[in-house]
C-alpha cells in the first residue's frame, strides 16, 4: 500500500482523542503527520512504527511515552555497551504480531498443540538460516535468551554422554520405566558431573559456573584463568589443568575476553580428556557470522556444541541460539519442556529474519568494521595513556583498568554516563574490588558501528573517555571514608564532555527514520 492511498484511508478512520492527567494526544496519529509531510518524503517504516505506537498509546500513555523517552535518551548517549546493539525495524516488526498468542511446545512438525502449521514453517526456516549463516550440522532457535541456551546445552550434553548411555546399559528406552532405585543412580550420576570454564574475573560468563548461578549448582565446577603476566589464555595450562579434573565439559566464550580464541586448540584439550567441547560465542556470533572469524577462530567447526545470544554482534531481537553436531540434536530438541516453557513464536519469527539479514554481503562489511573500530578505540585509549587489559583487541570489545585513575569501575561507568558516554563496569583479571564496584570498564563497538561511526569518531570518544575520568575522583561516604560508588566530577568537564558527544551523535542519529521532534510533541514531551 502507498502512502497516498493510506492517507487517503486514514482520513476517513475515527480514533478517539486519548486524555490523560496532564496531556492530550491528537487523534489520528499517522493522519496528523502526513498532513505535514511532503508524502514522497515519507518513510514508510516509520508509518509502522507510528500506528504501532499509537495503538499501545490507546491502552497504556505512559508505556508509549517511555518507549518515545527511551528513544530521546538513546539519542542523545553513546553507547558502548558490547553486550547492546541496534536492530533494524524489520526484525522489531516481526515481533509486533498475532505470533505471540500460539503455544507451540515440542519443535517443528512435533508439537504437543494443534494449529502450529505456521509456526513450524517459520521455526523450521529460521532453523535452516541458521545452518546455512554457520554452516551448522543443526541448529535450535526456541531458547529465551543465551542462559536458557547455556542451560538447555548442559542439560543435553548430560542427557547425551550420561543419562542415555546408563539407561542402555539397564536395557530400557525412557528413564519413566526404571525403578526408583535405578532412577535415584542416574539423578546422582547427572548431579557429579564436572565442568571446567573461563572464570568469571578473566572474562568468563556468570553461566559458566560461578556459584551465584545454576551452572555450579548442576555441576562441580572448576575454572581456568588468564595469564598473570600477559592477560592472555594460556593453553598448555589449560590443557594441564584438563588432564587433572577430567570434566565432562570443557566450556569456552566469554563475555569480556578482548582476544580471539583457538579452538582448534582447545577441541584438542577437548579430545584428550574426552571431554564435550562446549563454546558460547554469545558475544561475537556476528563476527563468526560476518566472517571475520576463520579457521581456528570459528568454534562451530570444532565444538560440539555452540550456543550464542542473538541480539549482540549478530544484531537481531533479544533471545538464544544452539547450534550442535548430530550426536546432540535429539537432546538439544527437547529444550522445552525439559529446561524452558514455551517457545516465542513471534521471537523466533524475528531470529528468522536477523539470520536472513546476517546472510547478505552488507553484513560481513558491517561485522569488519565492528572489529576495525574496536583496534581503533583501543589504539587511541593507549594514546591517552589509559590501561588498557591485554594491550588490545582482536575482537569487538575493550577493557580499560580504572585503577591508574584511581577509580573503580562503578565510578567511573557513572562519571561516564553523566557526559553522554553509556557502558559498563567490568572485572578484570584477578580483580580486588569483586563484580559489584569492579576494577575496569568495558567497551563494546557493535552499536556504533551500526550508526556508521568509523575511525575519527573512536579517537574522539577515547578523548572524551581520558577527559572525563581525568577529572573524576572518588568520593566519600558519610561517614568520611572513601567511597566505591560515589564519586566527584566537576561541572565544566562535564558539559564539555556532552557537547562532543552531542556533536557526535548529530551526525549519526539512532533510528534516523523515526521522526523524534514529532512523537515528543505528541506525547507531551519536551526535545
Amino acid at each position: 500500500m502507498g502512502v497516498p492511498l493510506l492517507y487517503g484511508l486514514l482520513k476517513t478512520a475515527q480514533v478517539d482523542t486519548l486524555n490523560t492527567q496532564d496531556w492530550t494526544m491528537p487523534p489520528e496519529l499517522i493522519h496528523s503527520y502526513l498532513s505535514r509531510r511532503d508524502h514522497s518524503k515519507v518513510d514508510p517504516s516509520f508509518l509502522t512504527y507510528l500506528g504501532n505506537l499509537e495503538r499501545v498509546a490507546s491502552v497504556s500513555p505512559e508505556i508509549a511515552k517511555s518507549i518515545v523517552r527511551e528513544l530521546a535518551d538513546q539519542r542523545s548517549n553513546i553507547k558502548l555497551i558490547a553486550s547492546e546493539n541496534y536492530s533494524s525495524l524489520a526484525v522489531q516488526s516481526a515481533m509486533a504480531n498475532l505470533l505471540t498468542d500460539k503455544y507451540a511446545e515440542g519443535h517443528p512438525f512435533h508439537r504437543f498443540y494443534a494449529g502450529c502449521d505456521n509456526v513450524d514453517n517459520i521455526e523450521e526456516y529460521a532453523c535452516k538460516k541458521a545452518c546455512e549463516l554457520f554452516n551448522a550440522e543443526h541448529a535450535y532457535v526456541q531458547p529465551h535468551s543465551g542462559a536458557d541456551a547455556n542451560l538447555i546445552a548442559f542439560w543435553a550434553i548430560l542427557g547425551t554422554r550420561v543419562e542415555l548411555p546408563m539407561l542402555q546399559e539397564r536395557g530400557v528406552g525412557r528413564s519413566t520405566d526404571l525403578s526408583p532405585v535405578d532412577w535415584e543412580a542416574i539423578r546422582q550420576r547427572l548431579a557429579n558431573q564436572r565442568l571446567l570454564g573461563l572464570d568469571l574475573t578473566c572474562g568468563g560468563h556468570l553461566t559458566h559456573g560461578m556459584r551465584n548461578n545454576v551452572s555450579a549448582k548442576m555441576f562441580d565446577t572448576r575454572s581456568y584463568m588468564v595469564n598473570r603476566s600477559t592477560g592472555l589464555l594460556d593453553y598448555d595450562e589449560i590443557a594441564q589443568l584438563a588432564h587433572q579434573l577430567r570434566p565432562l565439559i570443557l566450556l569456552a566464550g566469554y563475555s569480556a575476553y578482548p582476544r580471539n580464541i583457538d579452538f582448534h586448540r582447545m577441541r584438542e584439550i577437548a579430545d584428550e580428556v574426552d571431554a564435550v567441547l562446549m563454546v558460547d560465542m554469545a558475544h561475537f556470533a556476528g563476527l563468526v557470522a560476518g566472517a571475520v572469524l576463520r579457521d581456528e577462530f570459528n568454534p562451530v567447526p570444532y565444538a560440539h556444541v555452540v550456543t550464542s545470544t542473538t541480539h549482540k554482534t549478530l544484531r537481531g531481537p533479544r533471545g538464544g541460539l544452539i547450534l550442535c553436531t548430530s550426536e546432540f540434536q535429539e537432546q538439544v530438541d527437547k529444550g522445552c519442556p525439559l529446561v524452558q516453557g514455551g517457545p516465542l513464536p513471534h521471537v523466533i519469527a524475528a531470529k528468522a529474519v536477523c539470520f536472513t539479514e546476517a546472510l547478505r554481503p552488507e553484513f560481513k562489511e558491517y561485522a569488519q568494521n565492528i572489529v576495525r573500530n574496536a583496534r581503533n578505540l583501543a589504539e587511541a585509549c593507549l594514546k591517552e595513556e589509559m590501561s588498557v587489559v591485554s594491550g588490545g583487541t582482536d575482537n569487538h570489545l575493550v577493557l580499560l583498568n580504572m585503577t591508574p585513575f584511581g577509580l573503580t569501575g562503578r565510578q567511573a561507568e557513572s562519571a561516564l554516563r553523566d557526559s553522554g558516554i553509556t557502558l559498563n563496569r567490568n572485572t578484570i583479571p584477578f580483580d580486588p574490588n569483586g563484580a559489584w564496584y569492579t576494577s575496569g570498564l568495558r567497551l563494546g563497538t557493535p552499536a556504533v558501528t551500526t550508526l556508521g561511526m568509523g575511525e575519527s569518531e573512536m579517537r574522539e570518544v577515547a578523548s572524551i573517555i581520558h577527559s572525563v575520568l581525568s577529572h573524576t575522583a572518588a568520593g566519600t561516604t558519610k561517614d568520611g571514608k572513601k567511597s566505591k560508588a560515589r564519586y566527584v566530577l566537576d561541572q565544566p568537564t562535564r558539559e564539555k564532555a556532552s557537547a562532543r558527544v552531542r556533536d557526535i551523535l548529530s551526525k549519526y542519529p539512532v533510528y534516523p527514520e523515526i521522526d523524534l521532534p514529532f512523537l515528543q510533541e505528541c506525547f507531551g514531551l519536551g526535545n
